[in-house]
Order: C-alpha cells, then structure tokens, then sequence
C-alpha cells in the first residue's frame, strides 16, 4: 500500500467494467481514511436497487441507502456500485439484503458505526423497510 492506500484497489483500476452476477463474486473494497482522528459520515444512496424474489422468482425494486463513520478505512464507491448492482440475479428476502449488505460493509471497511436502511417498493399493497446497524465495540455515537 502507498501512502495514499488506493493501490489495494482492483475494481476501480480495471480499464472495462464486469459485473458480477452474485454478491458471492462481487468485491468491495476499501482505502486508507485520511481524517481517522476525526468521526464523519458518509452516505450512499442507491435509488435503483433490484433483487429478485426468492420465492416467485419476480423482479423487487427498493432503494438502498448506506450511512457510516469510518475508522481508519473507507468504502470505495464504484466497488460499491457493481457489489449493489449483483443483487440483480440474487433471490433474497428484504431483511436478508439488509443484513448481507451491513455484513459486507463491516467486513471491507471496519467502520465505527453503519446503518443500511432498505426502503423496497410496495408489492401486493404493501412495502417493507428494514435497518439494520452495527457499532463497533466501545464507540459511542
């Protein structure tokens, strides 16, 4: 890694985009935090989320949106892009999306603190949100 942390990052660097077709093969990746001294927030706000049912096989549409302070490592935006966009194929439940994406997110960043709150369209008369957080240990927000 130099000493701006962007040389772990293989996603971004690729001359031609591929889209992974699972959440098993996407890669999120992440780069050194600049201002760790300090807490801040970032969010991400993915408007056109889509995930298919896992049941009837149909198309679900929800808005995704991702909220954390890092600690010493950020989440990179268009490894962001392609890990949400592989949802595209996958059958899940909405609390099981929700979850998985706060996982994976901890798991590629280690934040202080995460939220991911999905928002999914209403089918059959009714819509579902789900939040999920986590908190590394000991911080207080």
């Amino acid at each position: 890694m130099t000493h701006n942390g962007i040389d772990n990052l293989t996603v971004l660097k690729k001359g031609t985009t591929q889209y992974p077709d699972s959440p098993d093969k996407a890669r999120l990746e992440s780069f050194a935090n600049k201002y760790a001294s300090r807490d801040y927030t970032i969010e991400f706000d993915c408007p056109e989320f889509t995930s298919l049912c896992p049941i009837t096989g149909q198309p679900d549409f929800a808005r995704i949106s991702i909220t954390y302070i890092p600690d010493l490592k950020c989440l990179e935006s268009k490894s962001l892009k392609l890990y949400l966009f592989s949802f595209r194929n996958a059958g899940m439940f909405h609390e099981e999306i929700t979850n998985r994406i706060l996982d994976d997110l901890v798991a590629a960043c280690e934040p202080r603190w995460a939220q991911v709150r999905g928002v999914m369209n209403s089918r059959g008369g009714i819509s579902i949100g789900v939040t999920a957080e986590y908190s590394k240990p000991g911080f207080k927000r």
